[in-house]
């Protein structure tokens, strides 16, 4: 076997050859960056020949599928049925997943010194420490003690050595460190110390990661919102932002599938909420800001993200775009749908797509900080030539949203315009893959962030069956 990652299809490996059976059990592992941003392409081939590569004589089958496939699926397990010869039975195959890094614990304590000798003019040392790991395995702590300097020229007081057994202890007599200064004490007779350092408290606790979530079942659940208001111009115009063009995608669709088929490898069911803001409806005209693409009130899911955009297009043929772009009442009703599941199973992303100024401002902020308490995220693109200064507003990556003295609890919302990612070539997969990097890299952290401030730990992945398969480490 050997499979292939990226659009080069460069090969990466293959498996080692098992002899004389139908169902092999192949051993050797693959290890791959992996990156929850971006669509990581995999193809697997089948041969029965020791080669590198398949030759026509000895190909037995196929599949594709992408990394975040195997790692969204449950326990990590994926199988796939293999694709090759017609009329010829080819089988499955069998993917599992497991992360190399288990280097999760965070050890937090309080330390305080006493005596050391390099004091400033006023008699005061500002000391700080620095810790290095001594040996190979991690047991040897050695501690260098410096005195800080506002000029980066920080003087070297001395050091000492512990371990994380020492350190576990907690406050005892066993955890109080003479900082010793080799210099000085091979130059004094008299030297005895450089002072001492005593430990106050020691603590442990596990750094769970996204993928702990995922492997225990956390679920995404992806919900889109589409600005239908006027200022995108008539949908049968090629000058329109929501232009149907039969040969190429536009900027509202590609925003979409650049997202969406990421996201979609983390939800089980594939099926989707799908919501238009700004447009009046049939039969009587009434404005709405949150309307099923599906014009299924009771059920706004579609299946798939070609199930969106075919909701999506014939949605534009029915409605009238209006006006004005109000995010509030879509932001309300995920956060509403969130608001009911905050165990940590599930964990909500909303894409909102526009392509003017928030016309609400005052009711987004006030739904954001709601929203930031909640297990959300939302990403706003941009899409069209307009001036979006009044959206950094939301992205509170350096300054929190706030609204009536209420400031977010976290930072949720990301927001880009598209025309910063498009290739300049016309390469639209290409443009997709670079919005979806950027857009989605904040995505696993944020929901991090919610975990940890709701005290949540990710639930044991499921075992997978002794099965056939390829094993790939991250």
């Amino acid at each position: 076997k050997k499979f292939c990652g990226g659009n080069k299809k460069t090969i990466f490996g293959r498996t080692e050859v098992i002899d004389n059976t139908l169902n092999p059990d192949f051993v050797r592992k693959f290890v791959l960056d992996y990156f929850f941003e971006e669509k990581q392409n995999l193809r697997f081939d089948n041969c029965d020949l020791p080669s590198l590569f398949c030759l026509p004589q000895s190909f037995l089958g196929q599949t594709f599928c992408t990394l975040g496939e195997i790692i969204g699926s449950s326990g990590s397990r994926l199988e796939r049925v293999l694709s090759g010869i017609p009329g010829k039975k080819c089988g499955s195959i069998i993917f599992t997943a497991e992360e190399l890094s288990n280097c999760r614990d965070i050890a937090t304590m309080q330390l305080c010194a006493n005596k050391l000798d390099k004091k400033d003019f006023f008699g005061k040392s500002d000391p700080f420490l620095v810790f290095y790991r001594s040996n190979e395995d991690g047991t040897t702590v050695k501690v260098d003690v410096y005195d800080w300097d506002r000029d980066g020229s920080h003087d070297f007081i001395g050091e000492f050595t512990t371990s994380y057994r020492e350190l576990s202890r907690g406050q005892s007599q066993f955890n109080v460190y003479e900082v010793l200064n080799p210099k000085k004490k091979g130059r004094k007779k008299k030297y005895v110390n450089s002072g001492t350092v005593t430990l106050l408290s020691f603590k442990v606790e596990s750094e769970y990661t996204f993928v702990d979530f995922i492997r225990g079942g956390t679920q995404l659940n992806f919900t889109v919102a589409i600005d239908f208001t006027a200022s995108n111009g008539n949908p049968s115009q090629p000058t329109s932002l929501h232009y149907m063009n039969p040969y190429q995608l536009n900027a509202y669709a590609m925003a979409l599938k650049a997202v969406g088929e990421i996201v979609q490898d983390y939800d089980s069911d594939k099926l989707f909420p799908a919501y238009g803001f700004g447009a009046k409806l049939p039969p009587d005209g009434k404005i709405s800001h949150a309307f099923p693409l599906n014009s299924d009130c009771e059920n706004a899911n579609c299946v798939g993200i070609e199930g969106v955009l075919e909701a999506y297009y014939d949605c534009l043929r029915k409605v009238q775009l209006y006006g004005p772009t109000n995010f509030a009442p879509v932001i309300n009703q995920v956060a509403q749908c969130a608001s009911e599941v905050t165990d940590g199973s599930q964990y909500f992303v909303l894409l909102i797509i526009t392509d003017g100024v928030i016309s609400d401002m005052v009711q987004t902020r006030e739904a954001v900080v709601t929203a930031a308490s909640l297990p959300m995220s939302v990403i706003i693109v941009g899409v069209g030539p307009a001036e979006f200064d009044a959206m950094e507003e939301l992205d509170g990556d350096e300054v929190r949203v706030s609204s009536r003295g209420r400031v977010a609890e976290r930072d949720i919302v990301q927001f880009v315009p598209f025309r910063d990612y498009i290739d300049r070539s016309g390469n639209q997969v290409l443009s997709m893959a670079r919005l979806a990097k950027d857009v989605l890299a904040e995505i696993p952290d944020q929901l991090l962030s919610f975990m940890k401030s709701r005290g949540i730990e990710p639930r044991p992945a499921l075992s997978p069956s002794p099965t056939p398969q390829i094993n790939v480490h991250l």
